[in-house]
């Protein structure tokens, strides 16, 4: 089978590269992403390789970037994206590269130090301003006299010292007053400055308690908001004036204000001064405005400059790290002029490899060409898949449960059928299935330019990854909805219907909980496709007739979900040639489920085919027995119970019989896959005397070596396990297989479950909300239909596409890993990861690490 049903064959290579063409060659191959190397180096510290120097050359260019990308961010500059990959530079372009990130990174520093240097001196200079206003206003408040707040504090500044002595002191100007030499230390003074404003209550009660309430403090608001020179922010400060007497309190209050982080500014006492000095900081706060004006157009030009090459540069330098990073698992020859490396390669693609090595050699000048020689090995290789845009999300549904074990099956191609199909089961209604696939193909028809706008949103991301998943369960949720006939609870009469009424009509219509049989009602044949949409009104036997079909149908294609995974490891067995599995446990599984669980599906369409609403006995519906209650009868060996007259026991002539004879068959299948295998296992190591030990292979055991790599991966280790592990192993998966059956087929019974609670929701939903606004009349009613119809519209995207969307979503991943790839999948494998330009840039620096 080809690659899509399996995965590629690889194969281990050894690659010798020159010194000086190897940086050329692990660039075209990181380029092509087809590679995967091997640490050859496992025990050699990160520090100690050959490349460390260029790979923190990288790091440090790395953070002079982010550095820049930090600060054009900042600026709300654009970044240039053409979306190109640039190659990947020369060794000695690096040091171009280097010196330009250093001037870069150097001037854009010294522009930043002296953009704040000049916006503290713009700050300091603004609060200057404020003060010299707000004081100048404290100071007219008593130009006119000494008002009595005035003589309060004159009095209180007064010791109790200048009492004794007899000093005599009239009322005090604020601020100023004629020294006396005898007097001096009691002269008044004051102190101006700036303060945030929420430190300004705990400011003042730290005045009082410190200085005992002998100060006089003033403040008011600073109205606009100033800019903080250290990191921009907006902050509101308040202008405060502190009068006081003495050196000491002095002393006291320019410490209180350093501990609060108050600014203080000289504040001349003259009204002259005063206003000499603001006219001289208003024209130094117009100079410095025009500098600061230009020292943010250079470096906005700076910035814009960087910003159209900062996407290159980041790419080309993840492509220089990672390119030393992947030449550190290489290692040296004794010549010290050869580098070797291990690496992973597709089989189908080692042509392609060879011309990338030839195009980098050519690049570097090299004479001497890479040699790519193929090695035999017993390891296990990885798995790669190769997948487009369409298979990639369904992919990753698959490798979400386990990467599968290499060439092992892959569930992936089924998948893109099975699931979106049990999913409409679930969902089934044209009306939701077509909400879904519009967005899905809005999502197709937009994804160049929705990719192109990459964005950290992990739930739009896994919408967007998964577009085609929704648009095909979209697609077949709308085609289970014409099935179902049901488009937002509603049916469509397309066909007209086939049913008619065979009774009297008024006794129809007086008795609402009258049953009507279908039976003799139907006018030729019944309706063409889907669900006959007189179902839609029927009241009573409405949810029976859906429930008994549903339930046989969720069956149904549960079995053959099942059938189809146990056929899959036939595939598996014979690839691997595990002749042992294939003889004792595939044949025995598949025997045991379709005696059993697919008899039963049988018995459901015989029962379709040959009872009919009709009262023609033995065949008409009164006749028709249980399905349920059939398939216990014979699992229990027990007799039905009498049918009523003129109806036959049995649906087909030898039915008992045949059922005895299955259930025999089925439960010797049992203890043939229960002891079979590890029977013959321990027979063959007898025969050929050979030991539990890791690494033997035998014929009667899954093993052999093809392309470079073991094919053992999904057949089986049983080599490698002791004849104790391989009964115990044996006991559990064949108890798992046996009750599975039972309870995986019960587990397909949620695509019955989750569709009538799908349907009855939105029968709820057009019930409790729609039918009221279409009852309304009249313009009012237009009003009151178009508000009850957006609620109606919310309440179904938001519960029955979303919520419910995801339910069924969640239900149909777990009926594909659980009952579908646990017949056959093992999922044990590693994946394939390439060394890839790609990856490593989508993934940014850490990717490049790792």
């Amino acid at each position: 089978m080809g690659s899509l049903f399996r995965s590629e064959e690889m194969a281990l290579c050894q690659l010798f590269l020159q010194s000086e063409a190897a940086y050329a060659c692990v660039s075209e191959l990181g380029e092509l992403g087809l590679v995967q190397f091997r640490d050859l180096n496992p025990d050699v510290n990160a520090f100690q390789r050959k490349f460390v120097n260029e790979v923190r050359r990288c790091d440090e260019m790395e953070r002079k970037l982010r550095y820049l990308e930090k600060e054009i961010k900042k600026d709300g500059i654009p970044m240039l994206d053409t979306g190109e990959s640039p190659e990947a530079p020369q060794p000695r372009e690096m040091i171009d590269l280097e010196a330009t990130f250093e001037k870069l990174e150097n001037e854009l520093r010294e522009v930043n130090q002296n953009a704040e240097a000049l916006k503290r001196n713009f700050l300091e200079l603004t609060e200057l301003k404020h003060i010299l206003r707000k004081t100048q206003v404290f100071f007219d408040e008593q130009e006119g006299g000494v008002n009595q707040t005035t003589e309060s504090m004159t009095r209180a500044l007064i010791t109790d010292e200048a009492r004794t002595a007899g000093a005599s002191m009239g009322p005090v100007q604020l601020g100023y007053m004629e020294k006396s030499n005898e007097r001096e230390d009691y002269l008044p003074c004051f102190v101006a400055g700036v303060i945030l404003r929420e430190r300004l209550p705990a400011f003042e009660r730290m005045l009082w308690r410190a200085c005992r309430g002998n100060v006089f403090l003033r403040q008011a608001m600073i109205e606009t908001p100033l800019e903080d020179p250290t990191n921009g922010d907006q902050v509101h400060k308040s202008v405060f004036i502190i009068f006081f007497q003495g050196d000491q309190l002095k002393t006291r209050v320019k410490k209180i204000c350093e501990g609060f982080r108050a600014t203080l500014y000289p504040c001349p006492e003259a009204p002259a001064d005063r206003r000499e000095m603001a006219m001289g900081v208003m024209t130094r706060i117009e100079d410095l405005n025009t500098v600061l004006g230009q020292t943010q157009d250079h470096r906005h030009r700076v910035l814009v400059a960087a910003a159209k090459n900062l996407k290159n540069w980041f790419v080309k330098v993840r492509k220089i790290k990672a390119i030393y990073h992947t030449l550190n698992l290489f290692n040296l020859d004794v010549t010290q002029k050869c580098l070797i490396a291990e690496c992973w390669v597709p089989l189908l693609d080692i042509e392609t490899i060879q011309l990338a090595l030839r195009r980098g050699t050519e690049r570097s000048g090299s004479s001497v060409p890479p040699i790519l020689n193929r090695m035999q090995t017993f390891e296990n290789p990885p798995t790669y898949n190769r997948t487009n845009k369409f298979t990639k999300a369904f992919q990753a549904l698959i490798d979400a449960y386990g990467v599968a074990s290499y060439r092992e099956m892959n569930p992936a191609p089924y998948t893109i059928i099975t699931f979106p199909f049990l999913f409409a089961v679930m969902f089934g209604d044209l009306g939701h299935g077509a909400i879904m696939a519009l967005f899905g193909l809005w999502m197709i028809r937009k994804e160049k330019g929705l990719a192109a706008q990459k964005t950290d949103n992990e739930i739009w991301n896994i919408f967007f990854g998964g577009r085609y998943i929704i648009f095909l369960m979209g697609v077949f949720s709308m085609y289970t909805g014409l099935i179902y006939n049901d488009i937002f609870s509603k049916s469509l009469n397309i066909f007209g219907s086939h049913w008619h009424l065979s009774y009297n009509k008024s006794t129809v219509m007086e008795n609402k909980f009258l049953q009507l049989s279908p039976k003799g009602d139907y006018e030729g044949a019944p309706y063409p496709f889907g669900m006959d949409p007189i179902w839609q009104v029927a009241g009573a036997n409405k949810i029976i007739f859906h429930n008994a079909y549903k339930m046989k149908i969720s069956i149904i294609f549960g079995v053959i979900h099942m059938i189809f995974g146990v056929v899959m490891s036939w595939h598996n067995h014979t690839y691997f040639r595990n002749r042992i599995s294939l003889l004792y446990e595939f044949i025995p599984q598949l025997i045991f489920l379709l005696l059993l669980f697919f008899y039963m599906v049988l018995l459901m369409f015989i029962k379709w085919i040959k009872f009919a609403a009709t009262n023609d006995k033995p065949y008409s519906e009164a006749c028709a027995p249980s399905i349920l209650i059939t398939f216990i009868d014979m699992v229990l060996f027990n007799t039905p119970k009498p049918p009523p007259k003129r109806c036959e026991t049995y649906m087909f002539f030898g039915q008992h019989t045949i059922q005895v004879l299955f259930v025999l068959v089925a439960v010797g299948c049992i203890p043939v896959m229960l002891l079979a295998k590890p029977l013959l296992i321990m027979q063959a190591r007898k025969q050929a005397n050979v030991q539990p030990i890791a690494g033997a292979t035998s014929d009667a055991e899954a093993g052999g070596m093809s392309n470079g790599g073991s094919h053992g991966g999904a057949g089986g280790h049983e080599e490698e396990e002791e004849l104790s592990e391989i009964f115990i192993h044996q006991s559990i998966h064949t108890i798992e297989y046996v009750l599975g059956s039972v309870s995986h087929t019960a587990s397909y019974l949620r695509l019955w479950a989750l569709s009538l609670a799908h349907a009855q929701l939105a029968e709820v939903l057009w019930t409790m909300v729609l039918s009221i606004g279409l009852k309304q009349e009249g313009p009012v009613g237009g009003i009151v239909l178009t508000c009850v119809f957006a609620f109606w519209a919310i309440l179904t995207v938001g519960i029955l596409v979303l919520m419910e969307g995801l339910s069924a979503f969640l239900h149909t991943l777990r009926l594909h890993w659980v009952e579908f790839q646990s017949k056959f999948y093992k999922g044990q494998g590693y994946a394939f990861q390439p060394f890839s330009f790609d990856a490593i840039i989508e993934n940014g620096a850490a990717a490049a690490e790792e």
